[in-house]
This record gives structure tokens, sequence and C-alpha cells, in this order.
């Protein structure tokens, strides 16, 4: 009876080791056309200084680091001063107008 619950028990293991299962990771949604950014790519953050403000601020910025829901973006606060801030991917867009910093 004992031989019979350990080979039972290393079945279900080899079967849990050999099937893959979902992972618990964050993935990035799909339904956003500029959901997948590169280290170095350049972005305009749409800035808005209160969530409950309508003006929003197109800053600049140069992708740094990349993480499941935010990206670290690289923006300049003087002339040659950068700060690095974590921004939503949602509030992001790609900058194709070749504007680069000075």
């Amino acid at each position: 009876m004992k031989v019979l619950k350990i080979a039972l028990m290393t079945l279900i293991l080899l079967i849990n080791l050999a099937i893959p299962t979902p992972s618990w990771a964050d993935v990035t949604s799909h339904s956003s056309a500029n959901s997948n950014y590169f280290v170095g790519q350049k972005v305009i953050w749409l800035y808005k200084a209160r969530a409950d403000s309508e003006n929003i601020q197109r800053i600049l910025g140069e992708v740094v680091k990349l993480g499941s829901k935010q990206v670290q973006v690289k923006v300049q606060k003087n002339k040659n001063e950068f700060v690095n801030r974590w921004v939503n991917r949602d509030r992001l867009e790609v900058d194709k107008s070749g504007h680069y910093f000075k």
C-alpha cells in the first residue's frame, strides 16, 4: 500500500514538472498600439500636474528602464540637468518628430 502511495505521488510530481502552468507574472496589455518600448527610444510623456487637471503637457523623454507596468523615462529639467521618472505606459507616445535633447 505504501509503495502505491509513493508511486502515485511521484507520478503527480513528474506530471507537474512536465506540464507548464500559467505564470503569475504581470503581462502588458496589447490593447495599446505603443505598448512595446525599448531602452533608448525617444518618447513623449503626457504629463498632468494633478489628476483632476485638464491641462496636459507634452514632455520629451528617453526610455531608460522597462518595468512590467511602468517605464522609467529620462526627462530634461534644465539646460544640462536630467531626472528619471517612472511613467505609466498609457501616458507615453512614441516621438516621431525627431526632437532630441541638446
